[in-house]
């Protein structure tokens, strides 16, 4: 396999500024760290980016997740090992990753369990890491970017 083309931040690095920037402000949140690397692997495996689901589960096995919660994210809804925090997190990434797949794209049952667990700055920081992870997925879909080239 081979991409289409360098990889946008490398093109145009006022993109990585702005995505940095973007996360950067999310991440000065209450929403925990660990919220945050499931929900970018959880949209990037419904995305398809190969790219992304090459990426971070690395960077969730460092900062010292389990092999367990890492390989069980697509099955979170049937495995024991999510709070019901990260489960309502997880539930509004697909959701959002999904919007065009129903009438309601965030159902108000998902916003409210969501809002039960994040006061709403961390739920504000959650729906800018949705939908960063989601940028970030297209920019790799798109010139089809290869798992595996990473390096940190």
């Amino acid at each position: 396999m081979q991409s289409r083309m360098t990889n946008i931040v490398s093109v145009l690095p006022d993109v990585m500024a702005a995505m940095g920037a973007l996360q950067g402000a999310s991440r000065k949140t209450e929403l925990p760290e660990k919220t945050a690397h499931l929900v970018h692997l959880r949209a990037s495996q419904i995305n398809g980016c190969g790219f992304c689901v090459d990426l971070h589960p690395r960077i969730m096995k460092k900062a010292g997740e389990s092999d367990r919660r890492i390989l069980s994210v697509a099955a979170w809804r049937e495995a024991p090992f999510y709070t019901e925090a990260e489960r309502a997190a997880l539930a509004l990434t697909e959701a959002l990753t999904r919007i065009a797949d129903r009438e309601e794209p965030v159902p108000d049952a998902i916003w409210n369990e969501a809002a039960r667990h994040y006061d709403e700055k961390a739920l504000a920081g959650l729906v800018v890491e949705i939908a960063a992870i989601n940028v970030w997925n297209r920019f790799n879909v798109a010139t089809r970017q290869v798992a595996g080239e990473w390096t940190p």
